[in-house]
């Protein structure tokens, strides 16, 4: 079965030592991938997920040392969710209080019990408690694996009109709409992981500014180059132009900007993080692209120090 749905949510950060802390810790991902980001390599690039780093499960940042607040608004993603075993509710809103991180009261939202809460940036995410979460839980010191964060639920995207987002995610991405709630509409792919996108149109609302704590860019899922190639031409019948592909090292790249402003990206599910180093020790060393390595002296001498 061809699997659809977000492959990964990469955001702005904060100092990187701030940002692996919380979400290693607090949250208890798993650090799958230390890298920089290939468009300006003094810059890392830190990838989270799950124990195996699985397409569904991976939220990335672009740690800034300096970086401004960001301010969510149009033509941006506003929410990013995980899945937790529904049971686990009550042991996670402890936790966030244990650790002083503030939060909001419980809610229902298409009949999911929903926790949300920032991280240190003041990005938007949330726990949503769901029968069904998926294997492979990673078991960090704090966290064992009957609670763990098991991969995304999905993103909550911010839009002035809904309509023209809904059709690139039906009609080229391979989702389905599944239901109202007030002004939200929800669309779910088949993956069981990083299945949903949630569009909420609001018009009038101010446009967003990247900084820290901003959604950069949501990553869909393509099974291989070849589905990769037919979303670009549905893409272009529409009037929508992607870019060319991009190796990312551990999987490949189209982006292109949907009618409702948000930048999305098109990837493939392989070659995936074992590419350069064993499941056992994903995100242990600093890994670099080939042609970067030549230049990871100097690379690793700008890098903020982190564990």
């Amino acid at each position: 079965m061809i699997q659809t749905g977000l492959h990964h949510v990469t955001a702005f950060s904060g100092p990187a030592l701030r940002n692996l802390d919380f979400h290693t810790r607090v949250l208890g991902l798993r650090l799958v991938k230390k890298t920089v980001n290939f468009d300006d390599p003094g810059t890392y690039h830190l990838y989270y997920g799950d124990a195996a780093g699985r397409p569904g499960t991976i939220l990335t940042f672009f740690p800034i040392e300096r970086a401004a607040p960001g301010r969510v608004g149009l033509g941006e993603t506003q929410e990013t969710a995980f899945r937790i075993p529904r049971a686990s509710i009550g042991w996670w809103t402890h936790r966030l209080i244990e650790k002083g991180v503030a939060h909001e009261p419980l809610v229902q939202v298409f009949g999911e019990p929903t926790l949300r809460f920032r991280d240190p940036d003041g990005m938007m995410l949330a726990l949503v408690g769901v029968e069904e979460t998926g294997a492979e839980a990673w078991a960090s010191g704090e966290v064992p694996a009957e609670h763990a964060i098991r991969g995304l639920h999905g993103v909550t995207l911010l839009l002035d009109k809904a309509e023209p987002t809904a059709a690139i995610l039906t009609e080229v991405l391979g989702l389905r709409e599944t239901g109202h709630e007030g002004n939200l509409i929800r669309f779910a792919g088949s993956a069981a992981l990083g299945g949903f996108v949630t569009l909420r149109a609001v018009g009038g609302f101010l446009p967003g500014r990247p900084g820290a704590g901003s959604v950069h860019h949501i990553a869909f899922r393509a099974a291989d180059d070849a589905a990769q190639a037919a979303m670009g031409e549905a893409l272009a019948a529409r009037g929508l132009h992607a870019t060319e592909q991009r190796d990312r090292q551990y999987f490949r790249s189209i982006y292109f900007r949907e009618p409702g402003g948000v930048l999305f990206e098109i990837a493939t599910d392989a070659p995936g993080f074992a590419v350069d180093e064993p499941i056992e020790t994903l995100g242990s060393a600093l890994k670099l692209p080939a042609g970067l390595e030549p230049h990871r002296a100097e690379i690793e001498a700008v890098l903020p120090k982190v564990a």
